[in-house]
């Protein structure tokens, strides 16, 4: 049984606001900071939001404290993740338990460079303070494959590169679930200083053709609305680095704890859901 009864999560965004709706499901104390300004978040019952200055460590560590917070969950988006050390100074200067960072995509250990590299970081400051952590990979997000292939507006699976490389995807609420089953039922020594790699289904971006029931179309890069990013994640899967099991350092798939959904069997019971079933295929 988790020791942990308070809990902070920062960002009510994609993830962040299921995070919420998990932990509160589970009757345990959560907060959501929001920065001031930032657009209503409607959250349970129970679940106070604090407008905060997340760029101010000492104001951040004056929330921990105040509401005696064991535990924080960041969300904050990909391109933000160098953000977060003033989270993780606060977290340090109020006693803060664990801190779980931002990750929730792909496996980040071992990487120098880019937003991956940024996320790394962020893992190797944590360490170097001594705030323990939790990292949780996922892969990609279900949800976004129409937008991520190009699917919804032309009813083809575009694909950058050969597709063959196996992908890990996992659906938000499952990601949130998880996340909120661990925190709330794992004893700390189970919880400090681990990864934790879930996957809802494995498989290929070809493979994701029949799935849709559309064809398969090869292209240079994927246009559009963020197509340079959606480009940019293509490469990366198509190494190989899109499955929670994958080692950037040695540039294979991990085995045993290291493998791809190593981390689902936590989560006794629970059914994951497929791409069918997001999809409604």
């Amino acid at each position: 049984m988790s020791a942990y009864k308070s809990f902070a999560v920062v960002g009510g965004g994609v993830v962040g606001l299921p995070i919420v709706n998990a932990l509160a499901a589970k009757n345990v104390s959560v907060i959501l900071l929001s920065r001031p300004g930032s657009s209503a978040k409607i959250v349970p019952s129970g679940v106070k939001v604090v407008e905060v200055d997340t760029s101010d460590a000492a104001a951040v560590a004056a929330v921990f404290k105040e509401h005696k917070v064991d535990v924080v969950l960041s969300t904050v988006t990909t391109l933000a993740a160098s953000a977060q050390k003033p989270l993780v100074d606060g977290a340090k200067e109020a006693g803060v338990k664990l801190f779980v960072p931002s990750e929730y995509g792909m496996p980040t250990d071992g990487h120098t460079e880019g937003v991956l590299g940024a996320k790394n970081e962020i893992a190797a400051y944590l360490k170097t303070i001594g705030v323990p952590s939790a990292r949780i990979y996922t892969g990609h997000f279900t949800k976004y494959i129409p937008g991520l292939v190009a699917y919804a507006d032309t009813k083809k699976i575009h694909v950058v590169g050969k597709g063959e490389a196996p992908v890990s995807f996992t659906s938000i609420p499952d990601i949130a679930g998880f996340t909120a089953h661990i925190l709330t039922t794992l004893p700390p020594p189970s919880l400090e200083n681990r990864i934790f790699r879930i996957e809802g289904e494995r498989t290929t971006l070809n493979a994701l053709g029949p799935l849709f029931g559309a064809p398969v179309e090869h292209v240079d890069a994927i246009t559009g609305e963020l197509g340079q990013m959606k480009t940019m994640l293509h490469r990366i899967t198509d190494t190989g680095a899109a499955s929670t099991g994958w080692d950037a350092v040695n540039k294979r798939e991990g085995t045993g704890s290291d493998a791809a959904g190593s981390a689902n069997a936590l989560w006794e019971g629970h059914q994951w859901k497929t791409i069918k079933e997001v999809h409604r295929l």
